[in-house]
């Protein structure tokens, strides 16, 4: 299971920015997790319910919001529907890139200090 281990490194991290601002609490955690970067949301927060126990994060909320996966073509930047014509531009022909939908983000945390 990734998503513990990826819990236990988002926790460290959220840690490390609340000791730097000598944080009472942390009260709420926002994490961005695209569609296509192998992580199940439902499992993340299972984690985090783990993880928490015993930290400044112990009573804290945690928020995923889903990212949709994006596809632009890298030559004229349209964004594309690669349902509609493969991984392909339709306007042009240019491939298709990824532009959003396979992210892992720490997006905010929300602090009480003092």
């Amino acid at each position: 299971m990734h998503e513990y281990s990826l819990m236990t490194a988002l926790m460290e991290r959220v840690e490390e920015e609340a000791s730097a601002r000598q944080a009472l609490a942390v009260h709420r955690v926002t994490v961005r997790i695209g569609e296509l970067s192998g992580v199940e949301p439902e499992l993340l927060a299972s984690a985090f319910e783990i993880v928490r126990a015993g930290t400044i994060c112990a009573k804290a909320d945690l928020h995923i919001d889903r990212v949709a996966a994006r596809w632009v073509c890298t030559a004229c930047r349209r964004a594309l529907d690669p349902a509609a014509g493969g991984p392909r531009c339709q306007a042009c022909g240019a491939p298709a890139a990824l532009a959003a939908g396979d992210e892992i983000l720490l997006g905010q945390i929300e602090l009480e200090v003092p």
